[in-house]
């Protein structure tokens, strides 16, 4: 991945997206914030228990890297909604602040809308058809790949939009790495057909499930980029849940310009 830096904020860019020039993205650090331990120092997310002020200011941090455009949020539940935004269509959805949209990916080809996920663990997809110049951002934790929200994603830029998964460029972000998702109680908690990225340890590898799922829904294999950070590895760049408990949610974020 690309590491910039803009105000002082480092950020990191997918390198099959940097070539793209309508749209803007990043995986932003958990650094060059004004939030405090456990949250330190760039938490974008309300309701962990971190000062709203804070958290409001980390915000503006992020959308003055991104020159100043609005940031759209959602409150993601480890579902499968997704919610669309369309350009001169009846189906457009306005948001209304003190009613928070609820869902875990997100699409638009509204220019001007930056698409946020919140994420300590989680993987971010970043999705862009440079034909008809749509983008996703997808939030898929365990929960999510469980029910493949990827295809569920694609299949909404299909129907909705007109894309053909062909051309559509996936990124998976910084998330839990196979080297430390483990999970004790698997035989309760993951279906069987997800065992076959078990390893003899009960650690999943979430990330080439995503990769799967992705190709089986239409995706090019030479279209998908895989960051391969582990964010429990990489605490001093990102927040973990598995490896902190209580902590913030770094930003990654994407939109059309």
């Amino acid at each position: 991945m690309i590491i910039k830096e803009r105000n002082g904020v480092s950020f990191y860019q997918f390198p099959n997206l940097v070539k793209f020039t309508n749209i803007r993205h990043g995986i932003f650090t958990r650094k060059g914030g004004f939030s405090k331990n456990p949250y330190q120092s760039l938490n974008v997310s309300f309701g962990l228990g971190d000062d709203e002020t804070n958290v409001k200011q980390n915000r503006n941090i992020v959308s003055q890297c991104l020159d100043e455009k609005e940031l759209v949020f959602a409150k993601q539940v480890h579902g499968t909604n997704i919610i669309k935004f369309k350009e001169n269509k009846k189906d457009y959805i306005q948001e209304i602040s003190d009613t928070p949209l609820v869902g875990d990916a997100m699409i638009t080809n509204i220019p001007g809308k930056n698409l946020v996920v919140q994420i300590a663990d989680c993987q971010s997809i970043f999705m862009y058809d440079p034909v008809l110049g749509v983008i996703a951002n997808v939030h898929s934790g365990w929960r999510g790949s469980i029910n493949n929200i990827n295809s569920h994603a694609i299949l909404m830029m299909e129907k909705n939009f007109g894309c053909n998964p062909p051309d559509i460029v996936a990124n998976i972000s910084p998330s839990l790495g196979p080297c430390c998702s483990e999970f004790i109680n698997f035989k309760k908690e993951i279906p069987k057909k997800f065992w076959e990225y078990r390893d003899g340890s009960n650690h999943f590898d979430f990330w080439a499930a995503t990769c799967d799922q992705l190709n089986d829904a239409g995706i090019l294999s030479e279209n998908i980029y895989l960051s391969r950070i582990c964010t429990k590895c990489s605490k001093d760049l990102f927040f973990s849940y598995r490896g902190e408990g209580v902590t913030g949610r770094f930003a990654a974020v994407i939109g059309l310009k």
